[in-house]
């Protein structure tokens, strides 16, 4: 082979080789977005929110859409920077940490306490919450009555939960305080091993007892480990823009009293816990309710309401007995009214079915009145306070709510203007005068809690 063929295949050899090299270099991984976070989330459109799937966090409701309070508050500030939320759910906390960690997400928001160890890798939002952490045991383990009392009971928490730092400072005066971790169980998770005596006891917000208690009512709180633990949101170091921009909407958020309107909506239904009803109410759902289940299931049909509202109404009302009577003469399953019953065309109040459709037709009125302009869950309630009190001192309470700059439309806030009725200084002005304002609220609270608690039986 001559030389000017040996540098010619020579060349092109070279040639090849740097072709190689230059495709390869296009294949690698781009640099990182050096641009400030909040920059990227905007020019993404996109705002992923890491979380965890339960009550207090994120879950799919009876109409399996989106819903809980993170859920709720997240999506509410993507929408005001103006792009779309991204929500990921993950089995624990130690999964969205790690997730956090490697860049997976935008902000964390899954009821995280803030703790010492925690900001040293990441930067968090303004509190939202406070709560207490209760150590959570059956009903009959033995009695706690200080923090000594707790050295040797086995107690297992979720891995890289807040708890690990409060029973550290336990331990460093009780050495014979001890706990397991769990790092692929969430919370009311262990709550449940705890009820069925698969562990002795666990930790929890309590947040997350108030919701969870009621489904195992043999759970008890022995003893508060810690008061004011602060929730927020969790984000990555060095994010000031994002930082700013989530503490001005929390801001505007508290502003319009929606932090408390959404804290109603997911926890005070269940902030008065009532261990001997709630067992009761139980039994009866195993034994009462499938006597009645089609009938109430065909009336709410017919009135496009939901079966296990007016099925939690009517155990309000009368604890599913068809012969039960109130001192004031109303009777039935759905405690009618002589007079309510007879518009109806009802000919014996003592009738179960009669007396339940002709109660479904009742409350459909209640939500017709209230109007499909208020946005539920409030039209619901403030119909069931309406069913309860009467529509002449509803309509007397909505009057004196705008009178107080409330609005009439809330739950939230009507909650708190009821009980007025009852109240000389407010009933002498109105229409229909003194009405026992209470009553409603418990009612609605109580029918909340019983609907939830049937929805959840039904579906385990």
């Amino acid at each position: 082979m001559s030389r000017r063929r040996v540098r010619r295949y020579r060349l092109l050899f070279l040639l090849l080789l740097l072709l190689l090299s230059l495709t390869a270099c296009s294949e690698k991984t781009p640099p990182p977005d050096s641009r400030p976070l909040l920059e990227q989330i905007r020019s993404n459109g996109e705002l992923v929110i890491l979380t965890t799937n339960e009550p207090t966090a994120y879950y799919f409701d009876r109409d399996d859409k989106p819903a809980g309070p993170e859920y709720e508050m997240a999506r509410a500030f993507a929408e005001s920077l103006g792009v779309s939320p991204d929500f990921r759910v993950f089995d624990s906390l130690p999964e969205v940490i790690n997730a956090l960690r490697q860049g997976e997400g935008h902000i964390a928001a899954a009821g995280i306490t803030i703790t010492e160890e925690r900001q040293k890798h990441f930067d968090f939002g303004p509190p939202y919450q406070e709560v207490n952490e209760e150590l959570i045991c059956y009903r009959n383990s033995k009695r706690v009555g200080n923090a000594g009392d707790i050295a040797g009971l086995e107690i297992v928490i979720p891995a890289q939960s807040s708890y690990i730092r409060t029973l550290k400072k336990l331990q460093a005066e009780y050495p014979d305080i001890y706990w397991k971790t769990d790092t692929r169980l969430l919370t009311p998770q262990l709550m449940k091993k705890v009820w069925q005596k698969k562990i002795q006891c666990t930790v929890a917000d309590s947040t997350i007892v108030a919701i969870n208690r009621r489904y195992y009512p043999e759970l008890s709180q022995k003893y508060t480990l810690a008061s004011n633990s602060r929730l927020a949101w969790m984000f990555p170091k060095n994010s000031p823009q994002l930082s700013n921009a989530i503490t001005q909407w929390f801001e505007e958020f508290n502003k319009f009293s929606a932090l408390d309107h959404l804290q109603e909506k997911y926890y005070g239904f269940v902030e008065v816990f009532d261990y001997v009803d709630v067992k009761r109410f139980l039994r009866r759902i195993d034994k009462r309710y499938p006597k009645y289940r089609a009938m109430f299931e065909t009336a709410a049909k017919e009135q496009n309401i939901s079966p296990t509202l007016l099925a939690a109404v009517s155990y309000q009302e009368s604890h599913w007995n068809p012969r039960a009577k109130s001192p004031t003469g109303v009777r039935g399953m759905m405690m009618l009214t002589q007079p309510v019953a007879r518009s109806l065309g009802v000919t014996s109040r003592l009738d179960a079915e009669q007396n339940i459709f002709a109660g479904a037709i009742y409350l459909r009125r209640m939500l017709d009145m209230i109007g499909e302009n208020v946005a539920e869950p409030d039209r619901t309630w403030l119909a069931l306070s309406a069913y309860n009190v009467g529509r002449g001192h509803f309509r007397d309470a909505q009057g004196l709510a705008r009178k107080l700059g409330k609005n009439p439309q809330r739950w939230a806030e009507m909650k708190e203007v009821l009980p007025l009725l009852s109240q000389k200084e407010y009933y002498k002005d109105l229409r229909y005068g003194y009405a026992r304002g209470n009553e409603p609220v418990r009612y609605v609270t109580r029918i909340r809690d019983y609907r939830d608690l049937l929805e959840a039986r039904l579906n385990p």
